[in-house]
């Protein structure tokens, strides 16, 4: 399976980085996992001709080719960054690659809540008409006081948190597997009222 990690923030330094860095050495067993960069892409200011400049190009290219996508998003003033924003502002208005791509969001901060407000601000922005991103439902991963999350290896320290994102990490790879099986006329939500989640977790044949 291969997958495509967003750091959602041009910042330097990340705990989102980070946590996107340990999922790609952590499930290299079940996924290849792509990490791609968002500091390079200019600011959206909707140009007249729909045309993705070349570094929207590419990461519109890499999002294309996986499986699924997982964004990583820290939470400034309880809502995603501008340069997240901005990124998928040019995803919609450009080359559409998120339309029906399985996406799974997960987020590290320092503060106690784990960018939970940012998460649910980016599940909406997903859904909308203009992306119509598959988001995984009723899963999240919250990493909370990231900056002591990690030790000198990059490997998280809490165990808990290592299992719990194990079994949505185990979540997301069922969810993908369930979405290659739609007909390009279906959507994960319009098949979901057939059939329980506990049916995906469990690997039924659907």
């Amino acid at each position: 399976m291969k997958l495509v990690g967003i750091v959602g923030t041009n910042a330097t330094q990340s705990t989102n980085r980070q946590l996107l860095q340990y999922m790609q050495r952590h499930f290299a067993d079940q996924a290849g996992l792509e990490i791609c960069e968002i500091v390079d892409l200019p600011a959206f200011n909707e140009p007249e001709q729909h045309v993705a400049p070349a570094a929207v190009q590419t990461l519109s290219d890499a999002i294309s080719a996986a499986d699924g996508v997982i964004f990583a998003t820290p939470e400034y003033d309880h809502s995603i960054p501008a340069a997240l924003k901005s990124a998928i502002e040019w995803l919609s208005y450009t080359t559409r690659p998120l339309i029906n791509k399985p996406v799974m969001i997960v987020g590290a901060s320092n503060g106690s809540l784990g960018t939970s407000r940012a998460q649910a601000h980016l599940r909406q922005i997903l859904e909308a008409p203009e992306l119509k991103a598959l988001v995984m439902p009723n899963v999240e991963y919250l990493l909370g006081h990231s900056l002591q999350a990690f030790d000198a290896n990059g490997d998280l320290v809490d165990a808990d948190k290592r299992h719990e994102l194990d079994q949505a990490f185990n979540e997301f790879v069922a969810f993908v597997g369930l979405t290659e099986k739609l007909t390009p006329t279906e959507t994960f939500f319009e098949q979901s009222r057939q059939f329980s989640w506990s049916q995906i977790t469990n690997g039924e044949d659907l």
